[in-house]
C-alpha cells in the first residue's frame, strides 16, 4: 500500500514510518525539516522516498499523492510561547497546510487519512479522566491551530469522499523525542541532562502529573487505525495512568532542580481512553516502568543533544512568564 507521512522525520513520524517499512508498505516521508531529523530515519532512508517540502505552501509535492491510499498527517509547529509569539507561524504550518494535505487528498482521490490531533485542544479541563466529549477550550495559538487542523478535516469528510480519523494525543515518550523547546519534551531533556550528569530541570513542584504513553502503544494504535472503516472518529490516546513528575525523577535514578511552576499548564492529563479500547481493541502495553528501561537502554541516542543549562533555562522561563500569566 502506498502511505504518505507528512512530518516523518520527526520523533512519531519517523518510527511509524520504520514500522510501515518492516510491513512492505511504500513509504513516502514529506518533511521540511525545521523540527524532524534525517538521522531519524537515517537506518531505513534507502526504503523510502524522502521529500524536503515545506506543506503550507502548495508545490510540486503535492504530484505524490497520485495512487496513495492513506496520508498519516503529522506535520506540526508544536511549542507554546514560540505559537504566541509568531501565531501567524503556527497558522500557516497547523491550519493552512491542514487545509493543503486536506484538498490535495480530495484532488487525488486519497481514500483515508489520519490526523496527529492533541490533547491541548482540552486546555485545563474540568473533568478527569478527560473524554472526548469533553469541551474545546485552548489555551495558546500552538492549541487552537491543532485542533483547527482536525476541524478542517472532520469538515471535509462530511462533504468529500475522504475517510478522516482523529487522534488527540496526550504525552507521548520514546528515543528520537526532542531535548529543546518549551512544551512536550521533559524526556527529551531529562534524558539529555542525565547523560551529562546534570540536574533534572523540575517545572513547579513536581506533584502535577502527566499521562505517558510509549511511542510503541501509538504506534500500534495507528496499526489498528490504518484498517478500520469508520469515518468521523475521534479518539483520545494514552494511557489512563497518570504519574508525577517526581515520580518519573525517582525512576529515572536522578538528582533534580526546580524552576517556577508555568502558567497556561494543567495540574494532570488524564485521558479517558474507553473508546479507543472498545471501538479499536487498542490499549496500552508498555508500563512507565518498562518504558523508562527501554529509553536508558538507548540513552546515547540523546549523547549529541543540547542540554538545558540555568542559562536557556533563565530565558524560557522568562519568556513564559512574559507570554502567559
Amino acid at each position: 500500500m502506498k502511505i504518505i507521512i507528512t512530518g516523518g522525520a520527526g520523533f512519531i513520524g519517523s518510527h511509524l514510518a520504520e514500522f510501515l517499512v518492516k510491513k512492505k508498505h511504500k513509504v513516502i516521508i514529506i518533511d521540511n525539516l525545521s523540527t524532524g531529523r534525517i538521522e531519524n530515519i537515517k537506518k531505513f532512508k534507502n526504503k523510502v522516498k524522502f521529500i524536503r517540502a515545506d506543506i503550507s505552501k502548495i508545490g510540486k509535492w503535492t504530484n505524490n499523492f497520485k495512487n496513495t491510499r492513506v496520508v498519516f498527517h503529522l506535520a506540526a509547529l508544536a511549542d507554546i510561547v514560540p505559537s504566541i509569539k509568531n501565531p501567524k507561524k503556527y497558522f500557516e504550518s497547523n491550519v493552512v497546510g491542514t487545509e493543503n494535505i486536506a484538498s490535495t487528498c480530495i484532488n487525488y482521490k486519497v481514500k483515508k487519512i489520519i490526523y496527529t490531533a492533541s490533547s491541548s485542544c482540552y486546555g485545563i479541563p474540568k473533568k478527569y479522566p478527560t473524554s472526548e466529549s469533553e469541551s474545546i477550550k485552548p489555551q495558546y495559538p500552538y492549541a487552537l491551530t491543532k485542533y483547527l487542523g482536525e476541524e478542517i478535516l472532520m469538515h471535509y469528510a462530511k462533504i468529500y469522499d475522504v475517510q478522516v480519523t482523529s487522534i488527540r494525543l496526550f504525552n507521548v515518550y520514546g528515543t528520537r523525542s526532542r531535548t529543546s523547546g518549551t512544551y512536550g519534551a521533559m524526556f527529551g531533556v531529562f534524558l539529555a541532562q542525565k547523560l551529562k550528569n546534570k540536574p533534572l530541570t523540575v517545572v513547579g513542584n513536581g506533584t502535577q502529573k502527566r499521562d505517558f504513553t510509549y511511542i510503541s502503544d501509538v504506534i500500534q494504535a495507528f496499526s489498528k487505525i490504518l484498517t478500520i472503516k469508520k469515518n468521523f472518529k475521534i479518539f483520545n490516546l494514552g494511557t489512563g495512568k497518570p504519574i508525577s513528575v517526581n515520580s518519573i525523577v525517582k525512576l529515572l535514578n536522578s538528582k533534580s532542580i526546580n524552576i517556577p511552576k508555568r502558567p497556561g499548564e494543567p495540574d494532570q492529563t488524564y485521558a479517558k481512553i474507553t473508546k479507543i479500547q472498545n471501538e479499536l481493541n487498542w490499549k496500552p502495553k508498555i508500563s512507565i516502568k518498562i518504558g523508562i528501561k527501554k529509553l536508558l537502554k538507548d540513552i546515547n541516542y540523546w549523547n549529541n543533544a543540547p542540554v538545558w543549562t540555568p542559562k536557556t533555562i533563565k530565558v524560557a522561563t522568562k519568556e513564559w512568564f512574559k507570554y502567559l500569566k
